[in-house]
């Protein structure tokens, strides 16, 4: 099953863009942003949550291994 991910954007007065994403842990958050951010041009600041650093959840499927 799929996470809902989110991702909110800030322009302050000065046209700097703030990016945060929620739900997504690990170098999915890196990927869900790259091409929004190549397209901004320089990233000049990342401040990793400690979302980031969290596992992804993996879901494993058990079954007793009989058919029919």
């Amino acid at each position: 099953m799929a996470t809902k991910k989110d991702i909110f954007f800030t322009i302050d007065e000065d046209g700097e863009v703030r990016i945060e994403v929620k739900g997504a842990p690990g170098e999915d958050c890196m990927a869900l942003t790259k091409e929004i951010e190549e397209a901004l041009g320089i990233v000049g600041e990342r401040q990793l949550t400690s979302e980031y650093y969290q596992k992804e959840e993996q879901q494993v499927e058990v079954g007793s291994g009989e058919t029919g």
